[in-house]
């Protein structure tokens, strides 16, 4: 294979020495590896189209790449050693901030945390934030229509973008970076490249909304006896705050303990530790001390109506900064803890603690003495429910329940209406389950697009719903 015809027609970098190319080829999680004949990180959408032509004419796999952050191995190529892995990092260009319009354009390897800190510089808000804001990219973020914190109040990822460019996978260039709100001239092409992990397209840049920044942000802790005490606090959240209500996120007391367990130093808010948690922020558009007042009212009430055993109040950013570091820092307590069978799912709102209180007595029934670690968005219905062994079990010894586990929990949220995958995309680790739970119609219609923008089966084969086989 002519692998060095491709080297001088492109300029950025072409890998080809194992040793350079290896941190491309292993996910952060360090689950899976793959193989690659090239790694290509090209400069600009041109170069990219340049990359994916040459690919298309020697019918060469393409396994696009941002951040490496990805949690289901959408970003690392297969063990065929065929593939080219193309990094979108050296793409990290702010191309414009339009202030007035409350939109900026980006390209796909600018890091999430540096276009929020863009976006602040014109006294702006871009709401996307998840804990891997710092190495993350827009590009991935967008593939994977992620969601992050701020869902309940801004929308996932697709929500927060008007428009794209994106390399075909015959290497032509769709320019449709329009900051309009508005648009209704034929199919929203955005659509289908959002949320595709990379299978129909290359996701050079992208065009989001911008908001006003909020005068202030509070935010709180709040113990609750159950989590159908936490829905009862949701909907008055939801009703006496409004569209201040940013953030509403749970944890539950196996994941308090791992927390503790993991990272000591890491300190709880409350006195509180054995019941479930609920964090709440809002963002007021006049005030901290309006925005506290209306959280100190939501409180009290709370507290009376016996949905809210305790709870604390930030009194500081500093403070706020630690009541969110807890939360954040919750997939790297289950990581230092070993081995735990993750799972990322989505069901009604209003059904969330049915359906955690059926399925983890389930998975209890079945596997005995395993820890349920559940936590997430509660406010938009997106749960982190993960799976650890008993304490002193071999993580190899527990690997061999995690069919039978994926099976119990994804039944479940298939009963209740969900969705196997909420925010970290299909990748490999979820590809056979959701295209277990699609209709006949599903699947052909999705097979059908796949044909007609990737006929030759190069864009990152074998992710998302696989090859449609």
């Amino acid at each position: 294979m002519p692998i060095h015809s491709l080297q001088g027609s492109f300029s950025g970098r072409l890998l080809t020495d194992p040793a350079d190319m290896a941190p491309f080829l292993i996910d952060w999680r360090k689950r899976w590896t793959g193989k690659a004949i090239a790694v290509a990180l090209p400069d600009t959408t041109e170069d990219v189209a340049t990359v994916v032509r040459w690919c298309a004419a020697n019918q060469v796999p393409i396994v696009p790449q941002g951040g490496n952050t990805g949690m289901s191995g959408a970003c690392v190529p297969d063990g065929s050693g065929r593939a080219l892995l193309l990094s979108l990092t050296r793409l990290n260009r702010v191309r414009e901030v339009d202030a007035l319009n409350n939109t900026m354009t980006v390209e796909a390897g600018c890091i999430l945390q540096n276009l929020q800190d863009v976006a602040r510089d014109a006294n702006r808000l871009f709401p996307l934030s998840l804990g891997a804001e710092g190495s993350c990219t827009i590009g991935g973020n967008l593939s994977t229509n992620a969601g992050g914190v701020a869902v309940l109040r801004y929308g996932n990822a697709r929500e927060l973008c008007l428009g794209l460019e994106v390399v075909t996978a015959d290497g032509e260039i769709w320019n449709g970076l329009r900051g309009l709100r508005k648009d209704n001239t034929g199919y929203d092409l955005r659509d289908l490249f959002v949320g595709a992990e990379g299978t129909l397209g290359v996701i050079t840049a992208a065009t989001v909304k911008l908001f006003p920044l909020p005068a202030a942000k509070v935010t709180a802790w709040a113990a609750v006896p159950s989590l159908h005490h936490a829905m009862q606090l949701l909907e008055r959240a939801q009703n006496t705050l409004g569209a201040r209500l940013t953030a509403f996120e749970a944890l539950t007391p196996p994941c308090i303990d791992i927390l503790g367990e993991q990272l000591p130093h890491l300190r709880w808010p409350m006195e509180e530790r054995a019941t479930d948690a609920v964090l709440i922020e809002l963002s007021d558009p006049d005030s901290e001390a309006a925005g506290r007042a209306a959280l100190e009212g939501l409180l009290e009430h709370a507290m009376e109506a016996g949905w809210v055993s305790d709870a604390a109040i930030a009194a500081s950013i500093a403070q706020s900064r630690e009541f969110w570091s807890l939360r954040e820092h919750m997939t790297e307590a289950q990581q230092r803890a070993g081995k735990n069978i993750k799972h990322d799912i989505a069901v009604p709102v209003s059904r969330i603690a049915d359906f955690v209180a059926q399925t983890n007595a389930a998975i209890a029934k079945a596997f005995p003495g395993v820890r349920m670690i559940v936590f997430g968005h509660l406010g938009d219905g997106n749960l982190h429910y993960n799976v650890s062994p008993p304490k002193g079990t071999r993580g190899e010894d527990f690997e061999v329940i995690e069919g039978a586990v994926n099976r119990i929990t994804h039944d479940a949220v298939h009963a209740f209406n969900g969705s196997v995958s909420a925010e970290h995309g299909l990748g490999v680790l979820r590809r056979g389950e959701a295209a277990r739970y699609k209709s006949a119609v599903e699947l052909k219609l999705m097979h059908a697009i796949k044909q007609a923008l990737d006929p030759q089966g190069i864009m990152n084969p074998g992710k998302a719903l696989g090859d449609f086989a």
